[in-house]
């Protein structure tokens, strides 16, 4: 998993519209990336929610915040719709992001082995380094602290 200092990785990905971007599209600020298993599922719904309900605070500090799932750009243009999301939410259906960032892990239900995303956030600052990592995000109440830690920039 990438680490204080490192760079943001510049991957494609594309919005909840099929466009392309990466990114680099936020260079010159300081920047919120998240990463979420699925989107329309309980925890990525909630976590999404709260990070919509803050977007007026983040947007006000000059912070953009993206969530970047698997998910296919038509799905999340139904997820934001239906929950009124104002997050920009990406696409990242290859995969390569979630390599880059190291947030695609094997994971573990009821003994089960599989790959997916772990649950992840990270703070860049306006040069692409990232200057905080939250690692194995537990929902209840993270927005808020991510929130906190950018005011604290």
């Amino acid at each position: 998993m990438l680490d204080v200092g490192d760079a943001v990785p510049e991957v494609g990905l594309k919005d909840a519209d099929g466009a392309d971007f990466t990114l680099a599209r936020y260079r010159g600020n300081p920047l919120v990336v998240y990463f979420y298993p699925k989107a329309d599922t309980p925890g990525c719904t909630n976590e999404a929610k709260d990070f919509t309900a803050l977007a007026a605070d983040f947007a006000a500090l000059g912070v953009p915040v993206v969530g970047i799932s698997k998910d296919k750009p038509a799905k999340l243009k139904k997820f934001a719709e239906k929950y009124d999301l104002t997050v920009t939410l990406a696409s990242d259906e290859p995969g390569d992001m979630c390599e880059a960032f190291g947030t695609w892990v094997e994971k573990s239900l009821y003994g089960r082995k599989y790959m997916g995303i772990e649950r992840a956030t990270f703070l860049a600052g306006a040069d692409g380094k990232i200057l905080r990592v939250w690692p194995k995000v537990k929902v209840k109440g993270h927005a808020v602290e991510v929130l906190e830690a950018v005011k604290a920039l």
